[in-house]
């Protein structure tokens, strides 16, 4: 896969993340995720006892609903991992960026609840996110499903688990009756795929990824204007799982930059993946 990155980058920066894309890591990430994996795990719990009761929530400026539980979450997981090691930077979907974090080589990018819509509908399909980035790119990840009781854990190099057992993402080679999952922005769009299976839909675009990882569906896609914290930790999921999550021109994702917002995007296993950017990148024109 060509590996594009914006070249508008400070050239220091852009070389570091150029680096952690082309090497082996040198950091023994293992040390990282189970405090990781701990930490997300309790902070599931603490959301689990929000979860369909009179939580209070509210539309932010950007017309993005929040709740008494996605700040609570934030709060706990943002003691915990920064007590980890401070120098880790830090970027959540609710708390106030702070541009030092692009000082940073390594950074916490966090999604409190992933799927706020779903969670005060109460409705399962959310999920609590949270990876450790360096240099632009996920190294280790957790997800935690509390609704449904699922786990979700990966590590650069050492592979993805669901409840601590290894996932592989789908084998599947063609389009034709491939299960996908994408949003309702995107359904026009999806039409377009070759007669895929459209699966039932997941709101949140972290259990969407999660999804494809474990190989119980073959693809999913996400709409334009996902930030960061949506897709860090499903990222490297998926990656780990075998499978791949690009743009829709093959480009991977490039986290912890000034911009935090991506493309449309794209998940599937290995073999699917190339097909379904190109359906998408032609229907797309």
């Amino acid at each position: 896969m060509t590996i594009i990155l914006d070249e508008t980058l400070p050239r220091p920066r852009l070389q570091r993340i150029e680096k952690a894309m082309t090497s082996q890591p040198d950091t023994h990430y293992s040390e990282l995720l189970r405090p990781l994996r701990e930490a997300v795990a309790e902070a599931g719990k603490l959301a689990l006892t929000k979860f369909r009761s009179n939580v209070r929530s509210w539309n932010k400026e950007n017309a993005s609903p929040v709740s008494e539980a996605d700040l609570a979450v934030d709060n706990f997981l943002r003691e915990r991992l920064t007590g980890i090691d401070p120098a880790i930077g830090w970027l959540s979907e609710e708390s106030v960026d702070a541009p030092e974090r692009l000082t940073k080589d390594r950074v916490w990018i966090v999604d409190p609840i992933d799927g706020t819509r779903s969670f005060i509908a109460g409705r399962e399909d959310w999920a609590v996110c949270a990876a450790l980035v360096e240099r632009g790119r996920p190294v280790a990840a957790a997800i935690e499903l509390p609704a449904t009781g699922e786990s979700f854990a990966a590590i650069k190099g050492g592979g993805a688990t669901k409840n601590g057992r290894k996932i592989s993402a789908s084998t599947k080679v063609q389009l034709e009756g491939a299960a996908i999952a994408w949003p309702a922005k995107l359904k026009t769009t999806a039409a377009a795929l070759g007669n895929p299976i459209e699966v039932p839909r997941i709101h949140s675009i972290a259990v969407r990824l999660s999804r494809v990882a474990s190989g119980e569906i073959d693809g999913a896609l996400a709409s334009a204007n996902a930030n960061d914290w949506d897709l860090a930790a499903p990222d490297l999921l998926v990656h780990e799982a075998g499978g791949r999550v690009t743009d829709a021109e093959g480009r991977l994702p490039v986290y912890n930059l000034a911009r935090h917002i991506h493309g449309v995007l794209v998940a599937a296993g290995s073999e699917l993946h190339p097909k379904l950017v190109s359906a998408l990148a032609t229907s797309l024109k």
